[in-house]
């Protein structure tokens, strides 16, 4: 946990994901603003079920959560000539900088001196792009730090399960983009 810090914004693409998380940084005394940006979901449906999981997990914990508002159609527009590339490729590198210097500006723009994702906790993401999207969006706003973290380890993918059960969360199959949903059978 980076010291001296009581406040981060922790972008969130599902409440799977994020639950663990959320509470390990409540438990080491960090309030988590909960940034909902997801413009890659798809289909909108899915974003909404998500988001709603999202919400409830938030609310019962006390938790404030921003919608940063359902987007696909730009997002898709910045995926032109990606769309054939293999998952944890240049397309997911580009969707991480989309989404965290979203985190990161959004973050600066409410004086929160730190940002994080929920993205580095899923196994089928690339804990380097990640690092990589971080550090672009840090540099666009230098006001923030980007915290990078391997929220795989320490037990959180554990307690996640457990929580996931708890709470009967729902819990995709696919990262959300539509690229990705070809590769759901391959995750099974």
């Amino acid at each position: 946990m980076p010291g001296g810090v009581d406040k981060v914004l922790l972008h969130t693409c599902c409440a799977p994901c994020s639950s663990a998380i959320i509470e390990c940084m409540m438990q080491n005394g960090i309030m988590p603003l909960i940034f909902y940006c997801n413009p890659n979901i798809f289909p909108e449906e899915e974003y909404v079920i998500r988001k709603e999981e999202c919400t409830r997990y938030a609310d019962s914990l006390g938790l404030e959560i921003v919608d940063a508002d359902y987007n696909h159609d730009h997002w898709r527009k910045q995926m032109i000539g990606l769309e054939n590339e293999p998952e944890r490729g240049v397309r997911c590198l580009k969707c991480f900088k989309i989404r965290l210097l979203e985190s990161a500006r959004y973050a600066q723009g409410r004086g929160i001196k730190v940002f994080t994702t929920t993205l580095a906790s899923s196994r089928w993401k690339s804990l380097e792009q990640i690092e990589e999207a971080g550090r672009y969006a840090q540099e666009a706003y230098p006001d923030v730090t980007f915290w990078a973290q391997n929220w795989r380890k320490g037990g959180l993918s554990e307690r996640r399960l457990q929580i996931i059960k708890q709470y009967d969360f729902y819990n995709q199959r696919y990262c959300g983009c539509e690229f990705s949903m070809r590769g759901m059978k391959d995750m099974r």
